[in-house]
């Protein structure tokens, strides 16, 4: 009775209505950050599982059918190498006597020498679509091949008797420092003529997904980068002090980039688990040799 004779009612009322809409706002701006949170969330998973499939289709780009719409040239047969069976392909390339200058060898980065392309003729188009890769072919076309060698050389063209085929092209020969980067482990180990001897890692604390909740998404990106850039720090350091001869750098395509001035030879490759074992898995995928028969 008082609050209405003092016309304090109608402005608690008023109050009142306030208040229950300031909570219905809050709630919408809360239903509302969760909303872009989970979008955030679900953006950065699919960005990781892009960049995963990415790293897949470069590895298997030379398994792919790229024909072109004026031909239906395809390879006779495609196949990866590895141990024995890597040892036995190559043994039975050398073996070959093709006679004075009756077997070509070349290593084809862009285009296609004029010789290969002379003595293939329109299938010189499958030697330019396996590249980077070194061409056999003899005079006979008996023989007519595209190997991918992991530690290629720098582009030649050779005729003689027999095919060019350096064991060091295809296997780790002698003494080589080979390492994987993610965005959180670093893994550096030492081979001596393909048996891992030393082995040295690096495992950083960096964030992953961002979650619902605390941090706020330019705040996490911006912590994230930064632990990343430790950890890329911390992988230098390991190269600086190791100063490796040779060194075979692999791993997550973006990581290797800011890497790549270290080594000799780089690649994306998809090796995941602890990084003892991805090490293995990456050098395994890493020092695999692909066959196509033109």
């Amino acid at each position: 009775m008082l609050d209405e004779l003092l016309g304090r009612a109608e402005l608690k009322a008023r109050i009142e209505e306030l208040e229950e809409e300031k909570h219905h706002l809050e709630r919408q701006l809360d239903a509302e950050s969760e909303r872009r949170s989970e979008a955030v969330t679900e953006r950065q998973e699919a960005e990781e599982r892009i960049n995963r499939l990415e790293d897949r289709i470069e590895q298997l780009e030379d398994e792919l059918d790229q024909q072109a719409a004026e031909t239906t040239l395809d390879f006779r047969r495609r196949e990866s190498l590895r141990g024995d069976r890597l040892a036995a392909v190559l043994d039975r390339l050398r073996s070959v006597d093709a006679g004075p200058e009756g077997a070509l060898t070349a290593m084809v980065d862009d285009a296609v020498p004029d010789p290969v392309r002379d003595l293939l003729g329109d299938d010189a188009a499958l030697v330019e679509r396996a590249a980077p890769c070194l061409a056999c072919v003899d005079d006979a076309r008996l023989v007519s091949v595209a190997l991918t060698p992991p530690l290629a050389p720098d582009t030649f063209v050779e005729w003689g008797e027999r095919f060019r085929l350096d064991e060091s092209w295809f296997r780790p020969v002698g003494r080589l420092a080979f390492a994987l980067v993610r965005s959180d482990q670093f893994a550096f180990g030492v081979y001596e003529d393909g048996e891992r001897r030393d082995l040295e890692t690096v495992e950083s604390d960096v964030k992953g997904s961002h979650s619902k909740g605390g941090f706020s998404q330019s705040r996490f990106e911006r912590r994230r980068e930064e632990q990343i850039a430790a950890h890329l720090d911390e992988c230098r350091e390991v190269l600086d002090r190791r100063d490796p001869d040779r060194l075979v750098l692999v791993g997550d395509r973006e990581m290797v980039a800011e890497l790549d001035g270290d080594a000799d030879y780089t690649a994306a490759v998809d090796a995941s688990g602890d990084p003892e074992a991805a090490l293995d898995d990456a050098f395994r995928s890493f020092f695999t040799t692909r066959l196509a028969v033109v």
